[in-house]
């Protein structure tokens, strides 16, 4: 049960004066962040440092609401210049109270709280606290004098700190060695006059986070904390559930370093004596894992208990049985081949802790099914679990999915649920979203109704215009508001927003703040109502407003179905205004290569692995053999090599690479007030691929050598997929394609073109043998590619191609290539 308070507590109104003014919503479990603050990081200088809970800082730099240092310079001239005339007789002393006390130390007269007071036969001697140096001596009674008002007016320069969200272990950073080159603090609460901060120190250019054991060795930003970071860290790192809904949900380091701290700190003394990791990280593709994992090699120096693992298993059953999972305690993954290995090590997840779910809107919309397998898997391991294991499940992503309900409440014990995004916090708080469509001369009249119902229903409305001169209009009817005066209101506790004009997709989520009071997350049925008045002059927003609504899984109106569709034909219009092509334009048809059915290839460039550039070699007399063959003769010649002075896009060079001559053509330049020796981005007509190189190894390309069209085509193998229903390959499979295929003559069957663009289906590698004059098939790519088991069948793919150009006739690809 979550019941949802509007938290504005002191705690806001005493960090305003350092952050600005901020709102949220906050419960027992659950936190909703309703707009980004803006985080104010101080210079600092750490003056003393006992512990996490006890050290003390001076700002260096102009901060609002904190006293410069310059100040304090002038404070110490006038109190030295005061106090060397000045002299009193004190008999009595009073702590603990301010005086002013000449330091030994510091050769000066300095600011001192009066901590003791001995007593001794010379006289008395004082224990004092050097308030603006952090400092702790001990003075003799006749150098001690009153504080007088001027100088008691000013703030104490020490500030004492301590460090947010942190146990009391002894700070590792050795401030007195003076290796720190920079160091700044953000606040995040005051309690008792004690600032708690976080602390970013540079040492050797590298910034590291003081305070947990683990942290200060993961965390090398360039910056402090986002916002949404700040909020979600400390949650995981006290080993709570954490959903965490935010623009930046895509990020991993909003989960890395909180779970890396927690494998540093725990002990983990009941873990059963089986292999399996202690925290699992899933990925909804093996591009994302891949980033995760290069991420926590990054982050795994210095650091125990540390041993990640990407796991990629194929449709290989052999390669799943065979997994060594021994030592591994951080494994990055993805659903399906989790589930893969499940298949064959049923105590995968028996000493798991640290459940993470990354992207989880993207988990949940394309993997569902296999997700919540993959949680009733754990639930089971962790009723099964001996002794007192903590288990924790981190859900972070960018938008609230409706299967993140039954996460949180089947599989998560108390979770704290962070949300960023207004718009995602309102459909997670069930408010009704509504569409009345009208025309626009009739608003005014379909307001009317709106707001005599909502008179009847007792509900605090609030209608929102996004221009001034609406508002002015019709204010005679009823008092508006517009999007600019909205936060200066401050309104949280409104029932009813009408949109009586559209602006923007930020706006409406700020407009749906003002009823955040009135969210809630465990009634289908709340008084929250979100109304849009659809009009003609909403057009080019109704894609916007169509898929939020969806997202929402909110009714849409016939009228909103067909305003979307008109839009999105009308950018479909706007294409027919692209510049044609040169072979459209001059000979009224479109360029396209004339290639036999039956061809043999030659790949030189591997975008990836069923996507590749290179050029169809003819039988007989092949132009390009020719062609190559004489520039390489004419450029060997030392006279022939004429660099160019002037680069001009779009136009043919030649390109002399060791013995071996290239026609490329450039495609893009750098600006020209540049040097005259910059790099240009050139591209190998004949090869298909890009790459930059110095303009002054661009040559004059003779007209001769022009004639011949760019021989380079793209080549793509049909009927074959990434597996998982991946949208791109697994490097591994690239790798060995590149491997086996580059520079290697391949014939092959073009079941169509498009352009200079061929699919083939087959494509097979070959061994010319020309005494016995006739060719050896060697392999089968697409058979290589199933052999990998990270490939599929794509018995569709020829026929889905066929449907988008239905005018050229699909060849049958049922035929071998045996008489080739």
């Amino acid at each position: 049960m979550y019941r949802l308070a509007l938290g504005v507590c002191s705690l806001n109104r005493l960090l305003k004066k350092w952050w600005g003014s901020e709102w949220f919503i906050t419960c027992f479990s659950f936190t909703v962040v309703i707009r980004e603050t803006r985080e104010i990081n101080m210079e600092v200088v750490v003056l003393k440092a006992e512990d996490p809970s006890c050290f003390w800082i001076a700002v260096k730099e102009c901060v609002p609401g904190v006293v410069v240092e310059t100040v304090y310079e002038n404070l110490n001239v006038e109190m030295e210049q005061f106090y060397s005339c000045y002299k009193d007789n004190l008999v009595f002393f009073f702590s603990p109270q301010v005086y002013v006390v000449f330091s030994e130390e510091l050769k000066c007269w300095c600011r001192a709280l009066v901590e003791s007071v001995r007593c001794q036969a010379d006289g008395y001697q004082l224990g004092c606290f050097l308030v603006d140096y952090a400092k702790y001596c001990s003075v003799p009674s006749e150098n001690i004098r009153v504080l007088t008002g001027a100088f008691a007016k000013i703030p104490h320069r020490a500030k004492k700190c301590r460090l947010h969200c942190t146990k009391p272990l002894t700070l590792h950073i050795d401030y007195c060695e003076n290796t720190a080159t920079e160091v700044k603090a953000t606040i995040q609460t005051v309690e008792d006059k004690v600032l708690e901060v976080f602390l970013f120190v540079t040492i050797k250019d590298e910034k590291f986070k003081t305070g947990m054991r683990g942290l200060q060795i993961l965390f090398r930003y360039s910056r402090s904390p986002t916002f949404t970071q700040s909020y979600c860290w400390p949650p995981i790192a006290w080993g709570r559930d954490v959903v965490a809904i935010s623009h930046q949900g895509n990020d991993p380091l909003l989960y890395i370093p909180p779970v890396l701290t927690l494998l540093q700190e725990s002990d983990y003394p009941a873990l059963p004596n089986m292999s399996g990791p202690l925290a699992l990280i899933l990925c909804p593709g093996w591009k994302k894992a891949q980033l995760v994992f290069d991420l926590l090699k990054t982050y795994r120096k210095g650091c125990r208990r540390l041993h990640p693992m990407l796991m990629t298993l194929g449709l290989n059953k052999e390669a799943a049985s065979q997994m060594e999972l021994q030592g591994c305690e951080v494994v990055v993954t993805t659903p399906y081949n989790l589930l893969r290995l499940l298949e064959h090590n049923t105590g995968f997840l028996c000493r798991l802790c640290h459940l993470v779910l990354d992207e989880i809107e993207v988990l949940f919309s394309d993997t569902s099914e296999q997700v919540f397998t993959i949680l009733d898997c754990y639930k089971k391991a962790t009723a099964q679990a001996r002794g007192n294991l903590p288990h924790q499940i981190i859900a972070v992503g960018t938008q609230w999915n409706k299967h993140i309900t039954p996460l949180i409440k089947e599989f998560m014990i108390d979770p704290h649920i962070l949300i960023t995004v207004i718009e995602e916090a309102a459909i997670f708080g069930n408010v009704q979203q509504v569409v009345q469509p009208c025309i626009n001369s009739d608003r005014t009249a379909e307001l009317l109704k709106i707001l005599d119902s909502a008179q009847r229903n007792l509900q605090k409305v609030l209608v929102f215009t996004d221009s001034v001169t609406e508002a002015e209009m019709i204010h005679k009817v009823k008092k508006f508001l517009t999007d600019d005066c909205l936060q200066s209101m401050g309104i949280t506790d409104a029932t009813w927003v009408i949109h009586f004009s559209f602006s923007s997709p930020a706006v409406f989520g700020q407009r749906l703040q003002s009823m955040s009071d009135n969210f809630c997350p465990d009634q289908e049925d709340t008084k929250a109502k979100s109304i849009i008045l659809l009009t003609e002059s909403s057009f080019c927003h109704a894609p916007e407003i169509f898929y939020y609504l969806k997202h929402a899984e909110a009714e849409i109106p016939e009228e909103l179905y067909d305003l979307t569709a008109r839009v999105q034909e009308s950018e479909e219009d706007e294409k027919f205004s692209r510049p044609l092509c040169a072979s459209l334009k001059t000979f009224g048809i479109s360029e396209m290569i004339e290639t036999p059915e039956r061809v043999t290839i030659l790949p030189l460039f591997i975008v990836h692995a069923t996507n590749y550039f290179g050029r169809i070699v003819r039988k007989q007399k092949d132009q390009y053999t020719v062609l190559a063959k004489e520039m390489n003769d004419y450029f060997k010649v030392p006279g022939h090599r004429i660099s160019v002075n002037t680069v001009e896009k779009s136009v043919f060079y030649g390109l002399r690479e060791g013995a071996i001559c290239h026609r490329v053509q450039v495609v893009e330049t750098p600006a020209k007030d540049e040097e005259n020796v910059c790099k240009v981005t050139v591209k190998y007509i004949d090869e298909g691929r890009t790459s930059q190189v110095n303009s002054d190894q661009l040559l004059h390309l003779p007209v001769k050598f022009q004639s011949l069209p760019p021989q380079a085509v793209e080549i793509i193998v049909c009927r074959v997929k990434p597996i998982d229903n991946e949208v791109e390959w697994n490097p591994k499979v690239t790798d060995h394609i590149n491997h086996k295929i580059k520079g290697k003559l391949h014939h092959a069957k073009v079941v169509h073109t498009l352009g200079k663009t061929v699919w083939v289906d087959p494509m097979v590698g070959v061994t010319n043998l020309p005494t016995m004059k006739m060719w050896i098939n060697e392999y089968n790519i697409r058979s290589e590619i199933l052999s990998t088991g990270l490939g599929t069948d794509n018995p569709e793919h020829v026929a889905e191609i066929q449907k988008l150009c239905p005018q050229i006739p699909v060849l049958d690809h049922g035929q071998s290539l045996e008489h080739l």
